[in-house]
């Protein structure tokens, strides 16, 4: 082989299936040679992984932007993050009003534009701000967004869409979430996500519904209950949204996307009801993708208030059997920026009066898969990369350029040191909220380099506090193809 670009030598590579001693070797952006022993070719530039294992960039399909500021903005500090802590991949699931328009807090209904319309402010403001790759999957609000479905694979490539089932009703759960009108809902029903899963349903792979499934009209009776009893430690965030309102909806929606003849992908994976569910939908014929998150995966129902809640300790246990075992195929952050210190948004010891949702998360990704997962033995490195790296991108249509180390594929590369234990501190958060929910708790393997298409994008330096940004944004919209 010619003398290449960039070569990777003494390292454990997940590669595949399987773990080798060996080397990646890189040119022009793209993996070239992946291979054990002596015959690796020459090289421009060296990089001595010391013995830490190399696995694929890590593909997160769910982030949202753009609800609490300005789209741009995000990109300029969000996907900092990301880089740093391993994700070289995000998939924004965004609503037609949060594309880059000037932010307002509050949308008015005529703001709810097409995607046709709004794409290319995005991709211009993402292909000039963003640290990572990224592909879009818009969140459905009305009919007429579900009616552009086939143009906007056609014209954009765009191959995934998104329906928030706990906004179809607002005017009924208005005082519930209104930040609702951030994201610019004003109500749809069940023939809009019909209308969505047939257009889907027709384009055949790798297109796919992606639902956030939680039923709030059957919540808001909950939380009335919970109110009038006067209830208000952390834990009654779990009790307002019961797993049955979580599960209930993935049968339903399963059903319909059956009938449709549409794969589904179920976010949010958080109880063991929903897990049985997803099971059920499986053995009936329909396709049907699971994916749960890091903070359901480590953080239980005391922590913080979010959509969909967080679980039991026991909850938690069954998710990791479930990610082990197959029954969940995927992990995503489900990142979304408060841009918010801790002190503005928590009201200790009232829930209600606390603002849902935390940052940071997309940072936490890896690291709670490494220390939580691997290093406690519930999952191996070799599933890690499956749930977090090529299911994903499988799933999405981006496989084999993202999501597998493997001649041919993009280098994105993250280097990771199993044995290394940091304590977590609000310091080592590159977020703009500057906070996470994981401070103070000692964890065990970290990322510490992190390569896009060839070119290493962040390093955690030996003795650093967290790793540092180390080049200029180059990340690139992803467009995919039917068929």
């Amino acid at each position: 082989m010619e003398r290449v670009e960039v070569l990777l030598k003494n390292g454990k590579v997940v590669t595949q299936g399987k773990i080798i001693d060996g080397f990646v070797a890189v040119d022009k952006g793209k993996i070239v040679a992946v291979g054990e022993g002596d015959i690796a070719p020459q090289a421009q530039k060296v990089i001595d992984l010391r013995g830490h294992f190399l696995i694929p960039g890590v593909v997160d399909p769910e982030v949202h932007f753009g609800s609490h500021r300005w789209v741009g903005d995000e990109f300029d500090s969000e996907t900092r993050g990301a880089a740093a802590y391993g994700i070289t991949t995000w998939g924004f699931m965004q609503p037609s009003p949060n594309m880059g328009q000037p932010y307002k807090a509050e949308k008015e209904e005529d703001e709810v534009v097409s995607y046709s319309e709004a794409f290319n402010l995005f991709k211009e403001l993402g292909e000039s701000r963003s640290m990572v790759d990224f592909f879009l999957t818009p969140k459905i609000l009305k009919d007429e967004h579900a009616l552009e479905i086939p143009r906007l694979a056609r014209d954009f490539g765009i191959t995934s869409f998104k329906y928030q089932l706990h906004l179809m009703n607002p005017e009924r759960t208005a005082t519930f979430w209104p930040n609702r009108k951030s994201q610019g809902y004003f109500g749809y029903d069940d023939g809009t996500i019909y209308l969505g899963l047939e257009a889907v349903a027709k384009l055949g792979p790798p297109a796919i519904v992606c639902m956030h499934c939680e039923n709030w009209e059957i919540a808001r009776i909950f939380e009335e209950r919970l109110l009038k009893a006067g209830r208000k430690e952390y834990r009654v965030w779990n009790e307002r949204s019961p797993q049955f309102c979580e599960a209930g909806h993935v049968r339903t929606y399963a059903y319909y996307a059956r009938v449709a003849k549409c794969p589904l992908y179920i976010q949010h994976t958080t109880t063991p009801e929903t897990i049985e569910e997803i099971t059920r939908a499986r053995a009936e014929g329909g396709t049907v993708y699971a994916q749960t998150g890091p903070h359901y995966l480590s953080l239980t129902e005391d922590a913080w208030r979010i959509n969909v809640p967080l679980r039991s300790a026991e909850a938690i246990e069954v998710l990791w059997q479930a990610l082990a075992d197959g029954r969940i195929d995927a992990v995503g952050s489900d990142h979304t920026n408060a841009n918010k210190s801790r002190k503005e948004m928590e009201v200790a010891g009232d829930i209600w009066a606390t603002k849902t949702g935390f940052p940071s998360r997309g940072e936490a990704a890896l690291p709670v898969m490494l220390n939580d997962g691997v290093n406690r033995g519930r999952i191996s490195l070799q599933r890690l990369v499956e749930v977090c790296c090529e299911n994903p991108a499988r799933i999405f249509g981006i496989y084999p350029k993202k999501g597998v180390i493997a001649p041919g594929s993009d280098a994105d590369l993250v280097a990771v040191d199993l044995n290394r234990k940091v304590t977590v501190s609000n310091e080592m958060i590159h977020s703009s909220a500057g906070w996470t929910l994981w401070e103070g708790r000692e964890m065990k393997g970290w990322p510490v380099m992190t390569m896009l298409r060839g070119e290493v994008i962040a390093e955690w330096a030996d003795g650093g506090r967290r790793p540092e940004i180390v080049s200029k944004p180059f990340g690139r919209y992803l467009p995919r193809s039917l068929g």
